[in-house]
């Protein structure tokens, strides 16, 4: 379903059009009670809640979403949504305080965040097979300055892996993404990230550091490359190095710098949007329904 500017504000340009679509993402063949999954049910106007004729329980669209007891109008969290989509470089969470006039930054930094969550959830449910390259990178805070690469003081480790194919023109292109902030990057948080992400008997590519060895295993067909030259490093592993440029370019320009503690949600963003690239049009309703189908978090609890 693809939405132009205009669409969008014509077709969630009230409330009550929000919340009927979120209905129908919610329960696509209809309303089910989340407590005896009877069908039937009456609307409580007043309180907008939903009554289920049997068991007499009542729930609201929003509730068991990310959406639970937001106090923001679903209209703002719609807008949200699709800037965050539409944008190939993200959304800085300021400038969509701004755009959405939301009074708070602490209120559109936890928005944003929750709209991450269920992304990162969503990812998690794939793995990468095939062909790939697999490396890792260093994030460091604005203020983070020193050694760079393996060894560097003070900046989070994330390990990149991504998918190859061979286009029709006969040449490798990416196809599918992962990456993850990890404790360090050791033997077993190496054999953790990839025990969760690639699926076994893929190809993967790598340098020679010590934590890659394990993968000749028998499990997975690995190709250590001896690189002499750091300057060489996109002949051998071009893809996962353009995307760690990538991320770290936006994350200079567009964001000015993401927190250690907090690296991980922007990092999914940036994944999950890459990943649908091919399915552009249909992100906006795609994302709506991980929100209908996550878990909300608290403030408290991304603060931790």
């Amino acid at each position: 379903m693809d939405f132009d500017l205009f669409d969008f504000q014509k077709k969630f340009s009230t409330e009550r059009r929000c919340h009927d679509f979120l209905f129908k993402q919610r329960w696509p063949d209809g309303f089910v009670c989340p407590k005896c999954q009877h069908r039937h049910y009456s609307f409580v106007s007043t309180r907008k809640l939903y009554q289920c004729k049997n068991c007499k329980y009542q729930v609201s669209v929003i509730a068991g979403t990310i959406f639970h007891k937001s106090r923001k109008p679903l209209k703002k969290w719609f807008w949200m949504i699709f800037l965050i989509t539409r944008s190939k470089t993200g959304q800085s969470i300021r400038h969509l305080q701004g755009l959405l006039q939301i009074g708070c930054y602490k209120t559109a930094w936890t928005m944003a965040h929750k709209i991450h969550k269920a992304m990162q959830e969503r990812d998690t449910r794939y793995k990468l097979g095939g062909i790939m390259e697999m490396d890792d990178a260093y994030f460091g805070e604005r203020t983070v300055t020193g050694k760079r690469g393996r060894g560097a003081g003070g900046k989070s480790s994330v390990i990149v892996a991504i998918g190859t194919r061979i286009n029709k023109e006969n040449k490798i292109k990416p196809s599918f993404l992962k990456l993850e902030v990890t404790e360090n990057i050791k033997k077993q948080s190496v054999q953790d990230f990839v025990e969760r992400n690639i699926s076994d008997d893929s190809h993967i590519k790598t340098d020679k550091f010590k934590s890659y060895h394990w993968l000749n295993n028998g499990v997975f067909e690995h190709e250590p490359i001896r690189i002499y030259n750091p300057k060489e490093t996109l002949n051998h592993l071009p893809w996962v190095h353009i995307m760690i440029g990538n991320i770290k370019g936006i994350i200079k320009g567009v964001h000015h710098g993401v927190s250690s503690k907090h690296l991980s949600r922007f990092l999914c963003e940036y994944c999950y949007r890459f990943n649908r690239r091919f399915v552009e049009n249909d992100m906006f309703i795609n994302l709506i329904r991980a929100c209908a189908n996550t878990q909300t978090i608290t403030f408290a609890e991304l603060r931790t």
